[in-house]
């Protein structure tokens, strides 16, 4: 019995991650001057900068543009993996206990 449910979990786990690597989060700071992507794996996958937004020249200014957008989109993309998360641990449950955790 509890052979099967580790095995589900496994299961149920490594199509979470697989589920998580396809959400994609933009976000953007200074007015659209950078732009992060991330996934819900909290992967960088591209950023963005607009040349016509900010100047090049000023590089402690981008600096700070960067670490903004990139860390709102992390923070997005952890709240709709934890949607996910527990999604997840509701389905596993058996019928009556998916709200226990608070779901």
């Amino acid at each position: 019995m509890f052979g099967d449910l580790m095995g589900n979990m496994e299961e149920k786990q490594k199509a979470l991650q697989e589920k998580l690597s396809q959400i994609e989060v933009e976000a953007n700071s200074g007015d659209g001057a950078v732009v992060a992507k991330v996934n819900g794996n909290k992967e960088l996958l591209n950023i963005k900068i607009d040349q016509n937004k900010i100047s090049l020249n000023d590089v402690e200014e981008l600096e700070d543009l960067v670490l903004i957008a990139v860390n709102r989109a992390l923070s997005e993309a952890g709240t709709k993996a934890e949607a996910e998360s527990q999604s997840l641990i509701s389905d596993m449950l058996p019928p009556g206990l998916g709200g226990l955790f608070g779901s």
